[in-house]
């Protein structure tokens, strides 16, 4: 199988180091069987997937969401299943999580459907709590900014408030 990709983050290299062949959005669209959606919702990516990108696809392709509610126009993604330009969808996330029993893609035979908890293993659960459980651990002994930090823009607060924490907890 051929693996192409889009990701305005990565260069070729990095792409191949990854096993896959770097592309425009549009060559994905254009070119992929399976289009499978792995990126963070933020203004750049908020309706990324909507009725023109669904009509770029290949015809009878299948499209895949275990992104974030809102990056795919669910409504233009169902117009696009129910007229046959796309041959199926498998969904994991929802504008509104869960979906209402009566959402349309849930009519659809082509649709398979799980609400946002495909990836939720008791596995999955361990590794999240140890690798946070971790960070913690060391912030508190060492002071250091953490390996995971989602928002880094406030590591200088953060810190500030956990010396002048730890200074109060010492006396």
């Amino acid at each position: 199988m051929r693996v192409i990709g889009y990701d305005p983050y990565l260069d070729s290299a990095e792409m191949a180091r990854r096993d896959a062949e770097l592309v425009s959005f549009d060559e994905l669209l254009r070119t992929a069987d399976i289009v499978s959606l792995h990126c963070p919702r933020d203004a750049s990516t908020l309706g990324m997937m909507n009725a023109e990108a669904f009509a770029a696809m290949r015809r009878g392709s299948i499209f895949v969401s275990t992104a974030r509610g809102g990056i795919h126009d669910e409504a233009a993604l169902y117009e696009s299943l129910a007229g046959g330009h796309l041959a199926g969808a498998g969904l994991d996330v929802w504008d509104q999580e869960p979906p209402p029993p009566g959402h349309p893609l849930l009519t659809l035979e082509n649709v398979v459907a799980t609400f946002h908890t495909a990836g939720v293993t008791h596995d999955a659960r361990r590794r999240n709590a140890t690798l946070a459980a971790t960070q913690i651990l060391k912030l508190l002994a060492t002071g250091d900014k953490p390996e995971r930090l989602v928002n880094p823009e406030v590591w200088p607060r953060a810190r500030q408030r956990l010396e002048s924490a730890l200074l109060v907890a010492a006396s």
